[in-house]
């Protein structure tokens, strides 16, 4: 029985362990600094050729980007945004100690 108790809460911790991992493991400043030259070169090649492909070409790519940026932005930041991650595991497992408790 006590096997089974120190089994459930190395559990329990090995969980808010790989949670806290992902709400703190960031995307490095030099990876940002790479996606916004990668950026900046494209939208500049794109600008270069919009006379041959027209101007409604002109605007995709940096809207695509800017959408990509997006994104990427609020994946990392995990807790508010349009894409929130909710600790669902965790939440669960204070709801019923919670219940237990009462």
């Amino acid at each position: 029985m006590e096997a089974l108790a120190i089994a459930g809460m190395n559990d329990v911790l090995n969980s808010q362990g790989y949670t806290q991992a992902a709400f703190w493991n960031r995307i490095p400043t030099a990876a940002w600094f790479f996606l916004a030259i990668m950026a900046l070169c494209s939208n500049a090649l794109m600008g270069y050729r919009s006379g041959k492909a027209g101007r409604g070409m002109l605007f995709v790519l940096p809207l695509i980007v800017s959408f990509a940026f997006l994104l990427i932005a609020d994946i990392d930041a995990p807790r508010h945004g349009l894409i929130e991650v909710r600790p669902q595991n965790l939440e669960s497992l204070a709801n019923s100690l919670g219940d237990r408790a009462r």
